[in-house]
């Protein structure tokens, strides 16, 4: 496909807004040179398609990873906006060997957390499409051909996309990835073509027009769940959004058990937090963990006091374990990966469940 540009093809050339976007486009398939280096062509062109906003804390090896399957993008009309948050271990060695490939900002700031780094990127972006990544994703060469045909199609203000496990990731990563995905776990409403009502982007994946930026405003400096709020006002403002079910990313997630366990946790409390600011936002859904952890510690007490309600508690458990370890190790095939899967799904819905019990133990002491 090269470098085509579908947007651009049958519009008036002569239009500035249509002439800066040619310009771009022809700066982006074909290289001059100038004093030994490619010609910086965004001093000519203030804007492009897609701006992609990525914050950043200590993670230049991701950075390079993000960077450089950025670089095989088929669609070449975009930016990549870089906001360092006070790292101690910087990215700009890493990006400064990209300047050459695809078009970056780099910009370091003080460490204030990743809401006030988003709204940094949405001020310095040249976009007409705000696109947030997370540093720890790998992106397909067709993912911005996917964004166009959906765009095309659809006319979304905002528009998420879901996530997957690639090849090359540990069995740790495709087990958790498996948790954070599935529609037999929480992870079901995250993404995908069979998520539950209205779909909420989230801030791994999420694009959003310069006009819903410029209406709704930016990130509360709240985390986790700053994506959920911002993604519910851009709705209540009456926007059309949607999934882009195509759009998909390869999404790291956490390294570690311990790590998966208090992201969860932290996703538990911020929700009761978000129920409060968005009424009714709080779905019964939501209360699967806690019921899951009941029923766990149900089976041993009933097993030695009611053995027979025991055995009917234990049997369904046992199904619901056994239905994991199928279909993540005939999706990953992986035995290992499946196995892995049921303990990652065990530690999810243990962590989300004493992380809501905690946000409504601490809305309650706020509350009196």
């Amino acid at each position: 496909m090269g470098c085509f540009q579908p947007h651009i093809v049958g519009s008036n050339i002569l239009h500035p807004e249509h002439f800066l976007k040619v310009w771009s486009f022809l700066c982006s398939c074909f290289k001059d040179t100038v004093n030994g280096g490619p010609l910086k062509c965004a001093n000519f062109a203030s804007t492009m398609r897609f701006s992609i906003i990525t914050p950043v804390y200590n993670r230049p090896q991701e950075v390079e990873e993000l960077l450089e399957s950025l670089v095989h993008q088929r669609f070449r009309d975009f930016e990549i906006v870089l906001v360092e948050d006070g790292s101690t271990e910087p990215s700009k060695h890493i990006v400064d060997r990209f300047k050459n490939r695809v078009q970056v900002q780099y910009h370091f700031r003080q460490k204030e957390g990743p809401s006030p780094a988003r709204n940094y990127g949405f001020m310095v972006a040249k976009g007409e499409y705000l696109i947030l990544f997370d540093s720890d994703l790998l992106v397909p060469p067709d993912y911005f051909d996917e964004v166009e045909k959906a765009l095309a199609a659809h006319q979304w203000d905002a528009f998420g996309g879901p996530d997957r496990a690639h090849e090359s990731f540990s069995d740790l990563q495709k087990a958790v990835n498996y948790a954070m995905t599935s529609m037999l776990t929480t992870g079901g409403i995250r993404g995908n073509k069979k998520h539950v009502g209205q779909f909420v982007p989230r801030s791994f994946n999420l694009g959003l027009s310069k006009e819903v930026y410029q209406k709704v405003g930016g990130f509360i400096d709240m985390h986790p769940g700053e994506d959920i709020d911002f993604s519910l006002r851009i709705i209540k403002e009456g926007f059309k959004v949607g999934l882009i079910p195509d759009a998909y990313v390869y999404h790291k997630r956490r390294a570690t058990w311990r790590k998966f366990w208090r992201q969860v946790y932290k996703f538990g409390q911020k929700r009761v937090e978000l129920s409060r600011m968005h009424p009714g936002q709080l779905k019964a859904t939501h209360f699967f963990p806690i019921v899951y952890v009941a029923g766990t510690l149900a089976i041993p007490i009933l097993s030695l006091f009611e053995p027979l309600l025991g055995a009917g508690l234990t049997a369904p458990w046992l199904l619901y374990h056994f239905a994991i370890l199928v279909d993540s190790g005939m999706q990953s095939k992986s035995l290992k990966v499946g196995f892995l899967s049921v303990w990652a799904t065990m530690i999810q819905m243990t962590s989300y469940a004493f992380g809501l019990l905690s946000g409504f133990s601490e809305d309650g002491r706020k509350a009196k």
